[in-house]
């Protein structure tokens, strides 16, 4: 079996990474945008816009 040289491992990581990342990514977008989130994120939003004497 041959060994991996290190510049084989890096180029696989690079390569994959991207894909990795740029899946991960379209995951957050979709959950940040559901329908159903909608109302939570709102929420969260104006946190910092609440008195808080109230």
């Amino acid at each position: 079996m041959e060994r991996w040289a290190y510049e084989d491992v890096l180029a696989f990581a690079q390569s994959w990474s991207v894909v990795y990342f740029s899946l991960m990514f379209l995951a957050a977008f979709a959950y940040a945008y559901w329908p159903k989130n909608r109302d939570r994120f709102h929420q969260a939003a104006l946190i910092p816009l609440r008195d808080e004497d109230a």
